[in-house]
């Protein structure tokens, strides 16, 4: 599986921004996948995950802020990304993977795509 991560840019302070994933392969529906983010000088951290079903998962930051959602269809995973704070800046990346667990570290990861930057001015 390959990833392709879309979308990032620069974006002020409570605007807007939803990035996109899309995997290459036939059995997209079949992975659980999920958004993490690494800051400048800070290690990767967890954004969201949402699993086969569309059961999903958030870190306490963005929850009622961000939404993750897939479309086994287009083989496209999103995270649509509301009221951002310069705090969100980083480069987020995509990743597939099998094993849904309610508690982190969530599933266990077989792939990684490429970031995208997001960058939030104040």
């Amino acid at each position: 599986v390959q990833l392709q991560a879309s979308g990032g840019g620069l974006v002020q302070a409570g605007g807007s921004l939803r990035l996109s994933c899309a995997a290459s392969g036939r059995m997209f529906s079949t992975y659980v996948m999920g958004w993490f983010r690494q800051a400048p000088g800070k290690e990767r951290e967890f954004v969201a995950v949402i699993g086969r079903s569309g059961s999903t998962t958030y870190t306490d930051s963005v929850k009622g802020r961000f939404t993750i959602s897939r479309e086994n269809a287009k083989n496209t995973v999103y995270l649509q990304m509301n009221s951002l704070k310069p705090e969100d800046t980083a480069v987020y990346y995509c990743a597939a993977g099998k094993n849904w667990r309610d508690l982190p570290p969530y599933y266990d990861i077989h792939y990684w795509g490429k970031g995208t930057q997001v960058t939030v001015s104040s």
